[in-house]
């Protein structure tokens, strides 16, 4: 039974999606079978797998509307060799129908239901905001994994993730927890990035993953071309970060 993992801040640009594909390309790479599921309309995560989110027959769009199945909507990813559950913008429509709908909460959780014996973990790339969207991945979800990247505003904002996370807990999903902080975008030159790093560790410790992701040129460039780091400059410094990461989530979920 796969562990289903959300990458998940309301605060953009903080490497979610990134997270979201390395850690994900970084965990087949130790032989875990991995389903990326991109739940933000964006369409992110979709690209940076080599993926045309403007040429799908089907996408996470039309499984939460119950349009097709979960087999129909999954495509392999040859570039990053993991399977995808791609979205583009159609997703925008899907959240405003589910809406008012009873038990919407619940869409993506019984939709993946079919498949989740068949990967090690599911991972989750969530949008930039605490909407319907993001309610059905937490519900769907056993962990939270949350991108901080260390500059002024980063604490701002987990307060209202938080209190999210806790009243899913109560309502849909008792199980639900944080799994970690992960630091992205480090520069360890910055005195400003030590900082913030050293207010996560005394606010969350237990939560912070002991791997801290670098800025890097490599990252920052594989997505143009449909790759996942890893796949992309293996032996660059944000790769290595991931593989260590994704061998710090498996021991704290296995």
């Amino acid at each position: 039974m796969a562990t289903i993992l959300s990458i998940a801040n309301q605060k953009g640009g903080v490497g979610k999606t990134t997270t979201a594909v390395n850690l994900s390309a970084s965990l087949r790479a130790i032989k875990k079978r991995v389903l990326l599921i991109d739940i933000d309309p964006q369409g992110n995560a979709t690209m940076g797998c080599g993926i045309d989110k403007y040429n799908l027959d089907n996408s996470i769009c039309e499984l939460l509307l119950q349009e097709c199945s979960v087999n129909e909507s999954i495509i392999y990813s040859e570039q990053v060799n993991i399977d995808v559950l791609p979205s583009n913008t159609d997703l925008v429509a899907a959240e405003v129908k589910l809406i008012g709908k009873p038990k919407s909460e619940f869409r993506l959780k019984e939709s993946i239901g079919p498949v989740v014996g068949d990967y090690d973990y599911i991972i989750i790339d969530c949008p930039p905001s605490l909407n319907m969207l993001t309610i059905n991945a937490f519900t769907a979800s056993d962990g939270i994994i949350i991108p901080m990247q260390c500059e002024y505003y980063a604490l701002e904002g987990l307060s209202a993730l938080i209190q999210t996370i806790e009243r899913i807990q109560e309502t849909t999903n008792p199980k639900l927890e944080i799994t970690g902080l992960v630091r992205t975008m480090y520069d360890g030159r910055n005195n400003l990035s030590n900082e913030v790093s050293i207010q996560l560790l005394q606010y969350f410790s237990h939560k912070v993953f002991k791997t801290i992701i670098p800025r890097n040129v490599k990252l920052a460039e594989a997505p143009s071309f449909g790759q996942a780091g890893i796949n992309y400059a293996r032996t660059s410094k944000g790769s290595v970060s991931y593989i260590s990461l994704a061998s710090e989530v498996l021991r704290k979920t296995q």
